[in-house]
């Protein structure tokens, strides 16, 4: 047995039940270099590093699909087939029982974000029947996804059509009629501006904002700036007893920076930090706060 392989095997026996999307090496054992199983694929991400020789033999003797993907948010390019069989590029995958469309066209992300697997399964287990949830920055909608299977009814806001589109799709793969919840196309700070004009309130929000963004007009927003006024929008919109879910991976913030831009948003209300999830065990990049009013 291969060192990789030995590495799958220790990861597949931690992983919750139903799962079958993680983290199989996080830059640690092959420095720059991470290794994500996607059910029967491997897609290997880089940044700087090349590929070694010797891995490059570990992974074509998995037998399995091998996508090679390079780390950069500029470039917009599918991962690139590596070795192994050639299979559709759209497939299914399930973490916690729950499945979630991937696409290894779909450009710098294929669909999920690993890292927050056990963020999401909190909320599905912090929501309830009636609950009203607001998910922005949706992308795919995994969170809406989860709160939906808990019989809160949804809220999904993300800039993208593609974005609604897919998370729609994803409902429909988990047996849930997208038409029972609610989608909103636009800018998410502009949503929520309406949304408390409008007295539209929730009983849960999740923020997980990307790092940098510019609107329409050209403005920037930066999570290192503008976290803190993202969170006190949120909170304009949260029913009394409510609770929001704050993260980002943005790097050149720390934890307790995170929590004091999260702390000024939100004066008076409980913070409560989450660690990342086991396999992500290389930076601790990942912030996460649950927010209670």
């Amino acid at each position: 047995m291969s060192r990789l392989t030995d590495i799958i095997a220790a990861r597949k026996a931690q992983l919750p039940s139903g799962t079958n999307a993680y983290r199989i090496s996080d830059g640690t054992t092959w420095p720059g270099i991470f290794i994500d199983a996607l059910a029967d694929r491997i897609l290997v991400s880089v940044r700087d590093a090349s590929l070694p020789a010797g891995l490059r033999t570990l992974l074509n003797e998995t037998g399995q699909p091998v996508y090679l993907k390079r780390l950069d948010k500029d470039v917009k390019e599918a991962p690139l087939h590596l070795c192994g069989p050639d299979v559709p590029a759209r497939f299914d995958i399930e973490e916690n029982g729950v499945k979630y469309i991937m696409d290894m066209n779909a450009g710098y992300s294929q669909g999920i974000f690993l890292d927050q697997r056990d963020n999401r399964a909190t909320v599905r287990k912090r929501c309830y029947p009636g609950m009203r949830l607001l998910n922005t920055f949706s992308y795919t909608g995994a969170f809406s996804v989860c709160a939906a299977l808990s019989g809160a009814t949804t809220t999904t806001l993300d800039l993208a059509q593609p974005c609604l589109t897919w998370c729609k799709e994803n409902m429909e793969l988990n047996g849930i009629n997208p038409s029972e919840h609610y989608f909103c196309k636009g800018d998410t700070l502009h949503w929520l501006d309406r949304f408390a004009r409008q007295g539209r309130t929730f009983d849960g929000i999740v923020l997980d904002p990307p790092t940098f963004s510019r609107d329409e007009k050209g403005r920037i927003w930066r999570v290192e700036k503008d976290y803190g006024s993202l969170v006190a929008k949120a909170m304009a919109c949260l029913a009394p007893g409510g609770w929001l879910l704050c993260t980002t991976n943005c790097r050149k913030v720390s934890h307790a920076q995170f929590r004091r831009l999260v702390a000024a948003g939100a004066p008076g209300a409980h913070l409560t930090a989450s660690p990342m999830t086991f396999d992500f065990d290389g930076e601790d990049y990942l912030k996460t706060l649950w927010v209670n009013s």
